[in-house]
């Protein structure tokens, strides 16, 4: 069953009645209380240490209100006072900061062929790490891995945990925390995030690997913000794109925004693909894509028992010694990446474009190759004003993305204690 196919059958699965739009009412007082707090709380997180005064500015709620907020989040232990400012007339101000130890979340990565398991700060920083190799692609036996990596960092001390984030490959719908299908593991329709609520009574977030990463860019990058607008692609075992608008992962109608990886870039003699197509960029710009190649040209006679598997890192190697072959494979690669990323170019004028995942190993000739066609396939204004960088946030980018959009539920930190959580 091809990709396309998965997707008109959940479609028809999932097909909502229209929408009835509801008369606009006033906030309730506990909702515009619950805003105010949630808007205090986004500020404090956005700066490393900041007085009540700059926060009801920055917020334009009255200082009254800010320091009534502020004192709930003081005895949460959400927020600590951390010294005083510089006065710029009269008394100097106190200044609060975050306690990033005061919550924890457990981010994951389903790659190809690791899982990877953490758990994380509310700044980011990874306290304990799990992982399991995967051996075959059985989705039940995928699953025990995954609950195996769960029930081991459930068992440290850190304490409360109040979500999981999980990224995987594959096309995922994030409203209903389901995996639509993953060649990979052999899941299809599989109700993760249900599953992984039920067995660990946590609040669980879904997302594609690329659109984890890119909420881990656009959260705990050196540029982060609240407000970017900013794609990422994501070049491991395949390709994919994470879709960030101001600030807010887009992950269009049914879930599958930024699937670049299964578009035909290759018209004529393309490579079959996983999905089912031919000639996908998947097939000619992934890290499967180059060791396939570089696996094919050692073939030096038909009567050969096999093709000997390689790794990424010897074609790194290979690279840097200068090898021929690898170096035009590298550079193709970067080539049909750079077309796919001149559509989204013109087809989202966003400027900021992110590369991660381990293609990215091959530096900067591969960039390069990237950015200069991305600037001949686009209208020379949009291209010029088009920025490609890879990624500074890391191997990590995944699990810290996947647990991204739990830390911005503010709602989840509150009434917490270090009973809650995993058991």
């Amino acid at each position: 069953m091809t990709i396309l196919s998965l997707v008109n059958k959940y479609n028809e699965l999932t097909k909502y009645p229209g929408k009835e739009y509801l008369p606009m009412r006033k906030a309730t007082r506990q909702q515009t209380k619950e805003h105010n707090r949630n808007l205090v709380l986004k500020t404090i997180f956005e700066n490393e240490s900041i007085s009540r005064a700059e926060i009801a500015r920055i917020t334009h709620l009255t200082r009254t209100t800010v320091s009534d907020i502020v004192t709930e989040l003081l005895l949460e232990g959400l927020v600590d006072e951390v010294g005083r400012g510089q006065s710029i007339g009269g008394k100097s101000p106190i200044l609060l900061s975050l306690v990033p130890d005061s919550r924890y979340v457990i981010g994951l990565d389903l790659a190809h062929n690791l899982f990877r398991g953490a758990i994380i700060n509310l700044r980011g920083e990874i306290k304990e790490t799990a992982q399991r190799l995967v051996r075959n692609r059985n989705g039940d036996e995928a699953i025990k891995l995954v609950y195996e990596i769960i029930d081991e960092l459930a068992k440290s001390s850190y304490s409360p945990l109040v979500g999981i984030g999980v990224g995987t490959p594959g096309l995922v719908n994030s409203s209903n925390g389901m995996v639509i299908s993953a060649v990979n593991l052999d899941w299809q329709y599989l109700a993760l995030g249900s599953l992984l609520t039920e067995r660990y009574s946590l609040p669980v977030t879904l997302l594609n690997d690329s659109q984890a990463a890119a909420m881990a860019e656009v959260t705990f990058g050196k540029d982060a913000g609240s407000d970017k607008n900013l794609i990422l692609i994501n070049v491991r075992h395949g390709v994919g794109a994470g879709l960030v608008v101001g600030g807010q992962l887009f992950v269009g109608d049914s879930g599958g925004a930024g699937e670049i990886g299964h578009v035909v870039v290759v018209r004529e003699g393309g490579l079959p693909c996983r999905c089912g197509n031919f000639g996908c960029l998947e097939t000619v710009a992934s890290v499967q894509a180059l060791t396939r190649q570089y696996q094919l040209s050692k073939i030096v006679s038909p009567d050969a028992d096999g093709i000997e598997e390689v790794s990424l890192e010897v074609l790194e190697e290979a690279f840097a010694a200068g090898d021929a072959t690898v170096r035009q494979m590298v550079m193709d690669a970067g080539r049909y990446l750079g077309i796919a990323i001149a559509a989204l170019v013109g087809a989202m004028n966003i400027h900021n474009i992110v590369l991660a995942g381990d293609m990215t190993h091959f530096g900067e000739p591969w960039l390069q190759m990237i950015t200069e066609t991305m600037q001949q396939m686009t209208m020379s204004r949009l291209g010029q004003t088009t920025q490609i960088k890879i990624s500074e946030v890391g191997p990590d980018a995944v699990i810290l993305g996947a647990s991204a959009l739990l830390l911005r539920d503010y709602s989840l930190l509150f009434g917490c204690c270090p009973s809650d959580g995993v058991k």
